[in-house]
């Protein structure tokens, strides 16, 4: 199929089914779009710069950074602020995200004229922040003739009809992932997204079908993914699927022709995407040369990344076997508590008393309960607190002098004792070398329900509150 197409329209209304694929996004006229590119910080009253709220929902409504739902990660006005506090005067800097995600950090610093640099070891992740990066290069008359021929292309899917096309083999689920009806929409999409010859469109529409497939699935979020029958809702028995797709990708155009026109005659930074374990890999950097860290490693919650983009890694062809896919858990920052709690009691790999003790108040905590109890957990709190050790001492060698990390954490309640992890990952960095800049509390009421309340996390009952802190460490 050629990326060059006529444009076809259609009277047609879209069919109605007993179930809405996506629910409508708010989306504002050219003029009203809310700016990526106006710097206002907050103060802290002192004079200083205050570093605004994290919380990744207020990038739904900025454009280019609401095309992916993502259950974590922070807004793009804290990354405006901390570059404004580091770099504000510096004509081009080096941004790096160790944990990118879908790009939050990348497309500010771009945005704002720095080089930037992401690794994301989630291959779907990586996918979206690269498709936001390219936004600026997208050609919206060629954009216009593929989207012409999708919606020509999709009133053949309602139809039936086969494909060549198969379901992912390695891809299991307790219900049916898609009805029949869905499903065959789907892979109909997919065939088409595949004949798509321009890399970046094709890109945008892959990302695209990731971000809308789970609402015209039999699984949902809540936040964590799981069946709707679970979450009292009907299954989704039919959709139509080229309308929910179409819907996505204009507004994900109506963002690209404003992006286009926002950036026009400024200079932005360049900008890279390394889908790989930053802990493992850092071949693409050289040492000594990142100005400013901006990052938040996965939070020691056990909220499993991997398994709830499962539908968007298996259904795009980024993994095809289970295998794939525990390769990506084995790898995950700090582990999850399922592949580690029935190993031995595993050691800190750094002289830590106030940790050592918490781990071993930890490891008595419920210990007839096994690796379902405090020794399962205290495996688990001390990989994760051992990565932390690997992150600071990359941190120290990739920074400039005088260079800075501000590292996104929250605290963790597990087992009933809270774990400061903000304290804890300041006083790692002070023992590889890195100076205390400041602790800035950035949210302090978090949602915890995956970790507080949980008869298998919870241990005695505590009370406690979970809050989030931007830690600053120096070269």
């Amino acid at each position: 199929m050629s990326s060059r197409y006529r444009r076809k329209t259609s009277g047609r209304k879209a069919r109605e089914t007993n179930n809405v694929a996506e629910a409508p996004a708010k989306y504002f006229a050219p003029g009203q779009q809310l700016s990526l590119l106006e710097m206002k910080p907050g103060e802290n009253g002192n004079g200083g710069t205050a570093f605004r709220d994290t919380a990744f929902a207020d990038n739904k409504i900025l454009p280019v950074h609401r095309w992916v739902p993502w259950i974590a990660g922070y807004s793009a006005s804290f990354v405006d602020d901390v570059i404004f506090t580091y770099l504000n005067g510096a004509s081009k800097g080096v941004i790096l995200d160790p944990f990118c995600g879908v790009g939050t950090t990348l497309l500010q610093a771009v945005l704002h004229g720095h080089d930037a640099i992401g690794f994301e070891i989630n291959p779907y992740a990586a996918l979206a922040a690269r498709a936001k990066l390219s936004a600026i290069q997208i050609d919206l008359e060629e954009l216009d003739e593929v989207l012409a021929a999708m919606q020509h292309s999709s009133r053949r899917w309602l139809n039936g009809g086969s494909t060549p096309l198969r379901p992912p083999e390695g891809f299991k689920s307790r219900l049916p992932f898609f009805s029949p009806q869905v499903e065959r929409q789907v892979l109909s999409a997919l065939r088409f997204m595949a004949r798509i010859e321009s890399k970046n469109i094709a890109d945008l529409f892959r990302v695209a079908f990731g971000a809308v497939m789970v609402s015209f699935s039999n699984y949902t979020y809540e936040p964590s993914l799981g069946s709707r029958p679970g979450a009292g809702k009907p299954l989704i028995t039919d959709a139509d699927v080229g309308a929910a797709l179409l819907r996505k990708l204009r507004s994900m155009r109506a963002d690209i022709a404003w992006i286009k026109e926002e950036t026009r005659g400024r200079s932005l930074g360049k900008e890279q995407v390394v889908n790989a374990d930053f802990l493992d890999d850092t071949s693409a950097l050289l040492d000594a040369s990142v100005d400013l860290v901006i990052t938040s490693p996965p939070y020691m919650n056990n909220y499993h990344y991997v398994r709830n983009t499962r539908p968007q890694l298996y259904w795009l062809n980024f993994i095809a076997a289970p295998k794939e896919q525990q390769y990506l858990e084995n790898h995950n920052f700090g582990r999850f508590w399922q592949t580690v709690r029935q190993a031995e009691p595993l050691p800190l790999a750094f002289e830590h008393r106030p940790l050592e003790n918490m781990l071993q108040e930890l490891r008595d905590t419920r210990a007839e309960k096994g690796a379902y109890g405090g020794p399962g957990w205290a495996n688990y709190v001390t990989c994760y607190f051992n990565d932390c050790y690997r992150l600071m001492s990359i941190l120290k060698r990739l920074l400039k002098r005088s260079g800075t990390a501000v590292i996104v954490i929250g605290n963790s309640i597990i087992q009933g004792i809270d774990f400061r992890t903000e304290n804890f990952l300041a006083e790692i960095g002070e023992l590889q070398g890195l100076a205390l800049d400041s602790i800035q509390c950035v949210r302090d009421k978090r949602v915890g329900a995956s970790i507080v309340p949980s008869s298998v996390r919870h241990g005695s009952q505590k009370t406690g509150s979970l809050s989030e802190y931007a830690v600053a460490l120096r070269k």
